[in-house]
C-alpha cells in the first residue's frame, strides 16, 4: 500500500509540474496568437513547443549537478532575454506598421527562438528530475504533451482575441511576451 501510495505521489507531482510549464507555453502562447497566426503555423508552433519540452528536461536531467545552479540562471536570463526582444520587435513593428518586418513564427529562426524561450523553463526542471523522478520517460512525455496542447490553445485563444480586437493584437501579445521576459529576468 505504502508502495502505491509513493507511485501515486509521484505521477501527481509530475502532473502538476507538467502542467505548471504548459500554462507558461499557454500565456506565451497566447501573445503570439494574437499576434495573428495560421492554423497550419498553429500546428508546427505547438508541436515544436512539445518536442522542446521534451528535449530540454533530457539536456538538464543530463547536464547535472555540477551545472545546475549555473545553467538555470543562464537558462532563466536567455530565455527571459529571447521573450523581450519578441515582445518587443511585436510592439515596435504594431507601432511602424508596414514599415517594419516583424518575426515570423513560421519562419525556422522565429519558430525555434520562441519554442527554445517558451522551454527554458522545462531545461532548469529537468536537473532536478533526477531526485524524484522514478520515470523519466513519463515524465518528459507529460512534459510535451503538456506543453504542446496548451501552447496550441493559447495560440487559438489568441487567434480568436486578435482577430476581435484588430490591429492592437499584435502590440498587446508583444506587451504580454515582453511581461513575460522582464519577469523571467527579475
Amino acid at each position: 500500500m505504502a508502495e502505491i501510495n509513493e507511485h501515486l505521489g509521484q505521477t501527481l507531482t509530475i502532473l502538476l509540474m507538467a502542467a505548471a510549464l504548459g500554462m507558461d507555453a499557454f500565456s506565451l502562447s497566447l501573445g503570439v496568437g494574437m499576434r495573428g497566426v495560421r492554423l497550419m503555423n498553429v500546428a508546427k508552433i505547438s508541436s515544436t513547443i512539445a518536442v522542446f519540452h521534451v528535449f530540454m528536461p533530457l539536456v538538464g536531467f543530463f547536464t547535472g549537478k555540477y551545472v545546475s545552479t549555473l545553467l538555470g540562471d543562464v537558462a532563466v536570463m536567455v530565455g527571459g532575454g529571447l521573450l523581450i526582444a519578441l515582445g518587443g520587435h511585436m510592439i515596435y513593428s504594431s507601432v511602424r506598421g508596414d514599415n517594419v518586418q516583424s518575426i515570423d513564427h513560421g519562419s525556422l529562426v522565429g519558430l525555434v527562438a520562441f519554442a527554445m524561450s517558451v522551454s527554458v523553463d522545462s531545461l532548469s526542471v529537468g536537473v532536478t528530475l533526477g531526485m524524484f523522478a522514478s520515470d523519466l520517460i513519463l515524465t518528459v512525455i507529460m512534459f510535451g504533451l503538456f506543453g504542446g496542447l496548451m501552447s496550441a490553445t493559447g495560440l487559438l485563444i489568441g487567434r480568436g482575441v486578435g482577430r476581435m480586437i484588430g490591429e492592437y493584437g499584435e502590440a498587446l501579445g508583444g506587451a504580454i511576451l515582453l511581461a513575460f521576459g522582464i519577469l523571467f529576468l527579475i
